[in-house]
């Protein structure tokens, strides 16, 4: 558009184009997207709240942002670091003694009362870069093994697509998990998810105050994400969205309402991996309190030094993530670029997509933040529109 922006008007109009061209081909019943570069904040909207009509979204409409829920988790952890509430290196058997004296499954397919000891505690550390040796692994024979079938047996979320409506209460999902051994022993795999609901469990038991309220009082208030929470209220229902899945032939299903749905009252487990709504603008000020080094608008949320200990990469080159859309490596709570890979991809590039269709990234090298807001839940990268929203943006960047 200008040199200040560092976008050109015919990319950014051609991101507009694009992301109304999967609304019109029925990929998505609406979206939301904000680009920001050197000062300058693009935020446009295009479709419907649901599929066949519904409110138009507007910039302010809410959506379910699913596991960008993670990052915003991993801050609540780290400022009890620098508090000295918690300590990296210390068991969590402390405050989570449920997980104390672990058993290992003897390998990761093995029947599931085949086990061995753990070699050692499971650490704050280990919830925080996701090496506390249980989660999903994304590859999907895992769900055949008999870990995973007992896991869905017990009904313990965390194993599948989130849903804030299963009835288990935090100290209730703790105390089914704790009857699981461990997939691997701590410190050996990445593995996904779990981390998260455990990271808020301790925050939650570090503090004595309920999840929500330690995230509203010390990120969501400090930043300014009036829309931010686990549910949404009756008030604000209209500014929502229906929720869809995509079928094998493309095609949406529903997932969750507009009005009456999963979100739409308070859970029992407002669970830190994945259970969070927000808006664009919202999001957006958390995305530059990171890319601020921990401050934004006169607010410290985190030091310098906590934001880049979570933006680096915390992986060994055997546990590093296979490339998934230009990130490979994992800090805390994010994704980190480690190599340049496609046109969106920059080494230093960090932050997370949303199962549930939605995307974040910070990339200092670039200065940008994108955020992508969609109601099409799945696989990021198997996600037409997650693909061609990231090609846009960087196919925009003009100096």
């Amino acid at each position: 558009m200008n040199g200040k922006s560092g976008f050109s008007g015919a990319g950014l109009e051609r991101l507009r184009r694009v992301m109304a061209g999967h609304v019109e081909a029925g990929r998505i019943p609406g979206a939301v997207t904000a680009v920001e570069r050197h000062g300058e904040t693009h935020v446009d909207a295009v479709g419907t709240a649901e599929l066949g009509g519904g409110p138009p979204v507007r910039r302010d409409t809410i959506f379910r942002i699913s596991s960008m829920t993670k990052p915003v988790t991993a801050v609540a952890a780290m400022i009890l670091v620098e508090e000295c509430v918690l300590r990296p290196d210390e068991p969590v058997d402390r405050l989570l003694p449920e997980l104390a004296d672990r058993r290992v499954l003897r390998a990761v397919d093995a029947e599931i009362d085949d086990t061995v000891p753990a070699r050692r505690p499971i650490t704050v550390r280990d919830l925080l870069d996701f090496r506390l040796g249980i989660g999903m692994i994304l590859d999907e024979a895992a769900f055949g093994y008999p870990f995973f079938r007992a896991a869905q047996e017990l009904g313990i979320s965390g194993f599948g697509p989130p849903n804030p409506a299963l009835p288990h209460t935090p100290d209730e999902w703790l105390r089914l998990l704790a009857t699981l051994p461990l997939v691997d022993q701590p410190g050996e795999r990445w593995t996904y998810n779990i981390g998260s609901y455990l990271q808020g469990i301790i925050v939650e038991r570090a503090t004595g105050r309920p999840f929500p309220e330690f995230l509203r009082e010390r990120i969501f208030e400090p930043l300014g994400m009036k829309d931010t929470g686990f549910q949404v209220p009756a008030a604000d229902v209209g500014r929502f969205t229906t929720a869809y899945g995509a079928a094998q032939d493309g095609t949406l299903e529903l997932y969750d309402p507009r009005e009456g749905g999963a979100w739409t009252s308070a859970p029992a487990f407002p669970e830190g991996a994945g259970a969070l709504v927000s808006t664009a603008d919202d999001y957006l000020a958390f995305a530059r309190m990171l890319r601020g080094r921990g401050t934004y608008r006169g607010e410290r949320i985190l030091s310098r030094r906590s934001v880049e200990l979570m933006t680096s990469d915390r992986l060994t080159p055997e546990q590093s993530l296979r490339s998934f859309g230009g990130v490979n490596g994992w800090g805390h709570g994010v994704a980190v670029g480690l190599r340049r890979e496609d046109l969106w991809g920059t080494p230093g590039r960090y932050g997370w997509d949303g199962g549930m269709g939605t995307s974040w990234y910070n990339d200092p090298e670039e200065d940008l933040v994108g955020i992508l807001l969609t109601q099409r839940m799945e696989f990021p990268t198997d996600n037409p529109v997650w693909l061609d929203f990231w090609t846009s943006v960087y196919a925009a960047l003009d100096d």
